[in-house]
Formats: structure tokens, C-alpha cells, sequence
């Protein structure tokens, strides 16, 4: 018995302690610094209880988060039925202070009041708030803590306060109100609608302009929703109305398992007005329509448009709401409209079809065709040439194209045939990798007439280029290029900025003919030419073989005076430049068994057309010494007449000299 009295009394003593501490203002006070620090950890703020008050039924809390954000709590309990009857009271005068708490950027004030009754296994929340400015009120029950239902009614809310609540600009107004009637918010048992329904609303231009560069004009607008749920499924209807665009859908809903069977439509003036929720810098209209039906192991999206002013349908079924195959037809569309949506210069005009058939649209799996065509293409030369700073205005140029892509794995494997009236491309095989981005291609390339090229060469041209080679772009860029011209042929590669060009028996005569210049000897060329796009600079090196002259004035005096004939001399030799951005320096060495022509360190300006050149002629023993200086197409010429004087044939035609050298000099470079 005395131990039966001692564990008593142990346990009496235990109960009046746990009593003092826990309801009496002793023990309150010993709680409330415990209390209070576990709050600031959870809460990650400052906060401070002001009352913390807690008796065997009644109890009083009032929590500062800090100094503008305060919680209030009063009210009843039972300690031993659990049940409790209380009043509320939520202040949040500065939600931009609480962001450790919320974790997310708030802005403004929030406000509520209320009161609950129950117990835990089911009680009530009854309450109101001015939200948005609105004249809010709700009612709220839970069972096991559980919410279960929920009726909610907000008159009135501030569209623009809202947005601020969520620290976004006002992008719109409009006056909000929302109705929320659920019985039974279970999972599967769902009972309620919920209607919503805007008025007085409109885009704010400002803030579009400013945020988004996005300039609309005023901008009114309304938007309903009624939905309906019963059990798993959601019956809906949705409308979005303004002056720039409209959106409805309607239809049913599952979320869980997901089954979707709706339609929808979009009639937009202008997508710039998207650009907040989209993201997409797209411009003008667009309308597009169609069905969306399935679970979300197989959701098939079905619809037409008129994009850029085409005929457009599309089927596309999703797995796990990424796109697993896809079916399309474009027919129609405008070129240069598709351009100004997507905000690209006016390249072209001209109509676009396309078909494709995409089996697997898995980015690493992708297996299809898309075929894709252009029709009475026209380039914007006046833009073109503008764009490029072209020296002379493009041509007009008119092309049509057609492309097939294979899409195979991580590869697109394109052939391309482009025809022009300035060039035709042929592409049998253009292969592109989408996992590292690498292309690799070949490509012929067809020019029935060089003139045309003038804009881009700034050199006349005449007659016909065949060109074929190969294109690759991985880390480097290499390019190779391959034709027959002028009797030779021309073997080129670039490799980033470093090309390398190799010329071989090449007829002077054809290459004159085709550049359209004087044509004053035919010879065989062999060159080579090495040049860095990037430094402008770069060398050629050339060998002239069998040269032999057209008639000039120069070797008409030397036939007639020396008694030796330029004419029938086979020179050899070499030719070379230095190449400096628009600056070359040229060297000429050409010899024949009794005759020389020879130049070192000509400068010749590209951009100015500005030469300063001697130059020494010899035959056999006589030899004709002078200088060009001054503009290409007329040059002063200076003839060392000292050196010539003292020659045979000098003294023979020194009165001829002083009248005709400066013309013949002149014709004859």
C-alpha cells in the first residue's frame, strides 16, 4: 500500500504540473518563449506572440509576423471532446515583407475574418474577405480535417488589385465575380459548379507597350466560365470576347485518369496582344479551330486555320501530352504574310504548300516526310540589295521551289531542287543533325547566265557556270567547290575563314572573253590562290604557259622598227599578287627565247581603281622601260626614253614614240 501511495502522489504531482504549465498564466508563460521559436524557424521571420493565452476552455492567440502582418485567435475548446468554437482574424498589411514565408513575390494587403466551430473529425469555417477589393464571403467544411465543401461567393474583385496581389502590373481591369458551389469536393465524388464572369474589362496599352512592346489600342473585353462537376467529370463552357481576339471552348473533362472530349476555337486580329502569356513575338491574325479527344496515353488534336492566308489542316496525337505523331496540310500559304507574323524582313513574295506525315514525333525517334513547295516565288530585290549593300540593284528575280525532308532518328535528310531565272541548286542530299546541330550537304549548282551576277561580283560577265561540291558545318565549316571553265577547270575549299583555290589549264583566252575583257593573249594559266575572309588578305601565284599576243600597237612598232616579231614568241612564266584587304601587289614575268614582259611590285587599288606599275618590255636586244600611274582605265604613262634613245630601234622611231607610246600603252593594260 505505501508503494500504491507513493506512485499516487507521483502522479498528482505530474497532473498539477502539466496543469500549471499548460493552463495557467504561469505556465503560459514559461510556453510562450518555446512556442514563439519554433514559430520563428517555421516561419523564417521575426515574429513575435503578443498574447498568448491558453485556459482549461477558453484560449487567446494574437501572432505578429511582424510589425504590419498580425494573426488573431479567440475562442472555446474542450480538451477532452475536441471540439472548440473560435473567432479569427488575418491582417496582412504588407505581404511583400512575408516573402521567406510565402516564398513567392507578393504585393499589397490581404484581409480576413471569420469563425469555425466542430470538432476534429468535422467542423465549419464561416468567413469573409475584401480580396482584390472585392466583397468576398465563404463557407468551408471539413471532415478529418479534410476540406469537403466549399461555397464561395466574390462580388466585385479588382482585376488589376489581383494582379498586383501576385506582384504583376496591371495589364488589364475588369470587374470580377465569382461563384463557387461545391457539396463535395471529395476525389470522385465531386458535387458543384462554378461560374465566373467578368465586366468593365480592358487591356491596358501602357503597361503592353512598356512590359512587352506591344502597341493596341484600347482594348474592352469579356470573359464567362461555367463549369459542372459530377463525380470525375468536369462539363464546361468557356468564352473570351474583345476586339482583338476571341477564344471559346466547350465540352468535358476528366483529371484523373485524364480524358478530354471538347472543342475549340481561336479568331485572333492580332497575336502581339498574346505575347504575355504566350511568350511568342508573333504579329497579325489568326483563326484556328478543331476538336481535342482522348486520355492522356492517346489525345487527338484535330483543326483548321487560315494562317497567313492558307488552307490549313492538322492531326496530331499526343502521349503524355507531347506530340507523337503528326499529320499536316498547308496549301496556299502567303509568303510574305507568314513573314510579317513571324517579325521577319519582306524577302520574298510567292505561295507555299506543304505535306507532312509524321509516324513518330519523339525528338530522338522522329520517323516521317514532309514535302514542301513554293510557287511564283519573287525575291524582294529592292530590300535585298539594301539589306546586303549591294554596289548595283539585284535583278528581278523570280524561283520555285520544292523540298522533301526524310526525318529519320536525330536526322533530317533534305533534297532540295531551287530554280531561278539567275541560278538553279540541286541538292540530292542535305543531312542534318539535331542532336549536335551538324549539317552536311552536297550541291550542284547551275548558272545559265554570269551577267546576271553583276550585283554580286560587281564585275561583267558573260556565258555559263556549272558548279558542284560539298557543304558540312559541325564545329568547322568546310565547303568545297568544283566546276569546268575556260577550257580548265576550278578546285576550291574553305575552311572557316581560309579559302584555297586551285586553277588548272585554264585558256586566258575564254577567261578574258568571260569577264569580258580585252582579250590580249591566249596562254594556258595553272594558279593557285590562298585567302583569309576574315583578314581580307591573302596570295596568288600563277604560271602562264604558251602565251601568245593579240595584235597591239606596242608590238606592231617593235615588228616594224626592230625587224622582230612579238607575235610569233611563246612567253612562259610566272604571275603572283599579294592580296591586302582592297590593296594588291602585283608582280608579271613572262619570257620567250628572245623576248620578256616583265612588272614587279605593281599597286593596284580594288576600291579606287588607282595603279602605279613599271613595267619592261624587251626584245632581243631593244627594251621599252615605263611607268602607269593613276587611274585603271587611264593611266599616265612616263617611257624611259634615255634607255630607249640609245637602242637601234629608238633612234628609228623616236618622232613616232613622243606621239602614239601614251595610247598604246593605255589599250594595250
Amino acid at each position: 500500500m505505501k508503494y500504491l501511495a507513493l506512485v499516487g502522489a507521483i502522479l498528482a504531482v505530474l497532473a498539477v504540473a502539466i496543469f500549471v504549465v499548460a493552463f495557467t498564466p504561469l505556465g503560459n508563460s514559461l510556453l510562450k518563449p518555446i512556442v514563439e521559436g519554433k514559430i520563428k524557424e517555421e516561419t523564417k521571420l521575426e515574429s513575435k506572440l503578443e498574447t498568448f493565452l491558453f485556459t482549461m476552455s477558453d484560449f487567446e492567440v494574437v501572432l505578429e509576423l511582424n510589425k504590419e502582418n498580425i494573426i488573431k485567435a479567440k475562442g472555446k475548446y474542450s480538451l477532452f471532446s475536441q471540439a472548440f468554437e473560435l473567432s479569427y482574424e488575418v491582417a496582412l498589411k504588407n505581404l511583400e515583407s512575408l516573402e521567406p514565408l510565402t516564398t513567392t513575390a507578393l504585393k499589397g494587403a490581404f484581409y480576413t475574418n471569420g469563425s469555425a466551430k466542430g470538432d476534429l473529425a468535422f467542423f465549419e469555417i464561416d468567413g469573409k474577405s475584401d480580396i482584390g477589393e472585392s466583397n468576398t464571403s465563404y463557407h468551408i467544411e471539413l471532415t478529418d480535417l479534410n476540406p469537403t465543401s466549399i461555397v464561395a461567393q466574390m462580388k466585385d474583385a479588382k482585376l488589376a488589385s489581383l494582379l498586383y496581389l501576385g506582384a504583376q502590373n496591371p495589364y488589364a481591369t475588369a470587374d470580377i465575380d465569382l461563384d463557387i458551389n461545391f457539396k463535395n469536393i471529395t476525389p470522385h465524388l465531386m458535387d458543384g459548379d462554378i461560374v465566373l464572369s467578368t465586366k468593365n474589362g480592358n487591356i491596358n496599352p501602357e503597361f503592353m507597350k512598356s512590359d512587352f512592346n506591344v502597341t493596341i489600342s484600347d482594348t474592352p473585353f469579356s470573359m464567362n466560365l461555367d463549369a459542372k462537376l459530377k463525380g470525375d467529370d468536369i462539363d464546361y463552357n468557356y468564352d473570351f470576347a474583345s476586339n482583338l481576339f476571341k477564344i471559346s471552348s466547350a465540352g468535358r473533362v476528366v483529371p484523373e485518369p485524364f480524358y478530354a472530349d471538347l472543342k475549340y476555337s481561336l479568331d485572333i486580329k492580332e497575336l502581339e496582344v498574346l505575347k504575355p502569356i504566350t511568350s511568342a513575338d508573333v504579329r497579325g491574325a489568326f483563326r484556328v479551330n478543331g476538336t481535342l479527344k482522348g486520355t492522356k496515353e492517346s489525345l487527338v488534336a484535330i483543326g483548321s486555320s487560315d494562317m497567313a492566308s492558307s488552307d490549313t489542316i492538322f492531326e496530331a496525337i499526343l502521349k503524355d501530352f507531347a506530340p507523337a505523331s503528326i499529320k499536316a496540310k498547308v496549301a496556299n500559304l502567303n509568303i510574305a504574310k507568314f513573314l510579317y507574323m513571324l517579325k521577319e524582313p519582306h524577302y520574298a513574295d510567292g505561295v507555299l504548300f506543304m505535306d507532312a506525315d509524321i509516324k513518330d514525333a519523339r525528338s530522338d525517334k522522329l520517323d516521317g516526310k514532309i514535302t514542301t513547295s513554293i510557287k511564283k516565288g519573287v525575291l524582294d530585290s529592292k530590300f535585298l540589295t539594301k539589306k546586303y549593300e549591294f554596289k548595283s540593284t539585284m535583278p528581278s528575280t523570280t524561283f520555285n521551289s520544292t523540298t522533301i525532308s526524310t526525318l529519320n532518328g536525330n536526322s533530317v535528310d533534305t533534297k532540295v531542287d531551287f530554280n531561278s531565272n539567275i541560278a538553279n541548286i540541286d541538292i540530292k542530299s542535305a543531312k542534318y543533325n539535331i542532336e549536335d546541330s551538324s549539317l552536311k550537304s552536297d550541291y550542284v549548282i547551275n548558272i545559265a547566265d554570269l551577267g546576271k551576277l553583276f550585283f554580286l561580283t560587281d564585275q561583267h560577265m558573260r556565258g555559263a557556270l556549272v558548279a558542284n561540291g560539298e557543304l558540312s558545318k559541325a564545329k568547322d565549316l568546310d565547303l568545297t567547290f568544283h566546276t569546268k571553265v575556260a577550257g580548265g577547270k576550278i578546285d576550291a575549299k574553305l575552311h572557316n575563314d581560309d579559302f584555297h583555290a586551285d586553277l588548272s589549264n585554264i585558256q586566258t583566252t575564254q577567261l578574258l572573253h568571260m569577264l569580258m575583257y580585252r582579250e590580249l593573249f591566249s596562254s594556258t594559266l595553272r594558279a593557285k590562290l590562298d585567302y583569309n575572309m576574315a583578314k581580307s588578305k591573302g596570295v596568288f601565284s600563277g604560271h602562264v604557259k604558251d602565251a601568245v599576243f593579240a595584235e597591239n600597237q606596242i608590238f606592231d612598232l617593235i615588228k616594224q622598227y626592230v625587224k622582230f616579231d612579238m607575235y610569233r614568241e611563246n612567253f612562259n612564266g610566272d604571275i603572283g599578287a599579294k592580296i591586302d584587304k582592297d590593296d594588291l601587289l602585283i608582280s608579271l614575268d613572262l619570257r620567250s627565247k628572245e623576248a620578256s614582259i616583265i612588272t614587279k611590285d605593281t599597286k593596284l587599288n580594288t576600291k579606287t581603281q588607282q595603279i602605279d606599275s613599271d613595267i619592261t618590255i624587251q626584245a632581243k636586244k631593244d627594251g621599252i622601260s615605263a611607268n602607269l600611274n593613276g587611274d585603271v582605265d587611264s593611266p599616265r604613262v612616263r617611257v624611259d626614253l634615255e634607255k630607249f634613245l640609245k637602242s637601234e630601234a629608238g633612234r628609228k622611231v623616236i618622232e613616232k614614240v613622243n606621239e602614239k607610246v601614251d595610247k598604246l600603252f593605255k589599250k594595250l593594260f
